[in-house]
C-alpha cells in the first residue's frame, strides 16, 4: 500500500473517531469502538511515516491529501 494513502486513511479515521469519543463520553459509555479506531489510525500513520523514506513534515500533509484524492478520483 502506498504510504501517502496510509497516511490519509489514518488521518481520516482518526478525525472520524473524535465525535465517537465525545458522544460516548457524554452518554457515560466506554468508547470501545472509538478506541479501536484510534489504534487503527495510529498504526496506519506510523506505518506511513516508517515507509516514507523522508518522513512527513506538517506542511506536507495538505499536499499529500490533494495528491491522493487526485490520484484516486481521476
Amino acid at each position: 500500500m502506498d504510504p501517502d494513502l496510509m497516511l490519509v486513511i489514518g488521518l481520516v479515521v482518526g478525525a472520524f473517531s473524535i465525535p465517537s469519543i465525545m458522544g460516548s463520553l457524554s452518554d457515560g459509555r466506554v468508547p470501545r469502538a472509538a478506541a479501536i479506531a484510534v489504534m487503527v489510525a495510529g498504526g496506519l500513520i506510523v506505518l506511513a511515516i516508517r515507509d516514507n523514506p523522508g518522513g512527513y513534515a506538517l506542511e506536507d500533509i495538505p499536499d499529500v491529501f490533494v495528491s491522493v484524492i487526485g490520484r484516486y478520483v481521476n
